[in-house]
């Protein structure tokens, strides 16, 4: 988007459409808005620069760069720049079927949004803005079936958004596992066995939850457990704590531990002795 401020309403000319667009448009500089009484359409507003601080339901979100968030009407709400120009694209919305689209999808309700590439909420907002340009009964249809592309994007998003829960919950068992297995003698194959899937879905679903690989997470479990014995017990050697946290090669956790640490095993423990 330019530096230049668009603004389109649409006033009721003949019979409104069943779900239309009551204003769009792109601000460069966007103004404190203080609006007690909510507002009587479903409002959208996202950053496209800068960061704002939006506020509902009694919580502030910070709105950066690629944020929104949707508002059902009539909900109070208010919000200001933090610092510098703001610059938003909104959307207000509304017709006899908007709220039974909305209950049919799913999304009514007032929550904040993330876009992705995937999910680029402001690039139908930007389609929207230039075929509204159009001003004839062609751009109205063309610019509500963009409106009824965005509720979808809407939809996929919380789908995209309780599936990695879902992910979460599922994994969870299995962390509370390694919790309890790490000084035995397993590996990716058994962390997927006791999963009941193969060892390829499982990494997609433990890194898609966590960030990180259900293997790499048994690592770094085995070396805070190693951390702990360095620092209760010093006639431990390093064999038999390598042992006791499910390293059956000392040379191994040696090479393990500092590349986590940043040290070995025997500097570390130094550096506690010495407390």
């Amino acid at each position: 988007m330019n530096g230049e401020k668009k603004r389109y309403t649409f006033l009721s000319v003949g019979k409104p459409l069943p779900l239309f667009i009551e204003s769009v448009g792109y601000n460069p500089r966007e103004e404190d808005f203080a609006r007690p009484e909510g507002y009587p359409y479903y409002h959208w507003l996202q950053t496209v620069k800068g960061e704002g601080v939006f506020t509902y339901g009694g919580q502030e979100y910070l709105l950066t760069p690629g944020k929104g968030i949707l508002l059902t009407p009539f909900t109070p709400h208010s919000y200001y720049a933090n610092e510098g120009d703001w610059s938003t694209l909104y959307i207000t919305f509304g017709g006899d079927v908007t709220e039974a689209i909305m209950n049919s999808l799913e999304i009514n309700f007032s929550s904040m949004y993330i876009e992705s590439a995937e999910l680029a909420f402001s690039k139908t907002i930007e389609k929207i803005l230039d075929t509204v340009k159009k001003d004839n009964e062609l751009s109205r249809l063309d610019s509500s079936e963009y409106l009824y592309h965005f509720l979808i994007l809407l939809k996929k998003y919380n789908q995209f958004r309780n599936k990695g829960s879902q992910n979460v919950d599922r994994m969870r068992s299995i962390v509370q596992w390694l919790k309890t297995m790490y000084s035995e003698n397993i590996g990716l194959r058994e962390i997927a066995d006791y999963a009941q899937m193969s060892p390829q879905y499982l990494t997609s679903l433990f890194k898609a939850a966590f960030n990180v690989s259900p293997y790499a997470f048994l690592i770094n479990i085995r070396i805070r457990e190693a951390k702990k014995l360095l620092y209760a017990s010093s006639e431990l050697s390093l064999k038999e704590v390598a042992e006791a946290v499910g390293f059956n090669d000392t040379s191994h956790f040696i090479a393990t531990f500092k590349k986590i640490e940043g040290i070995t095993p025997n500097k570390y423990r130094h550096l506690f002795n010495k407390l």
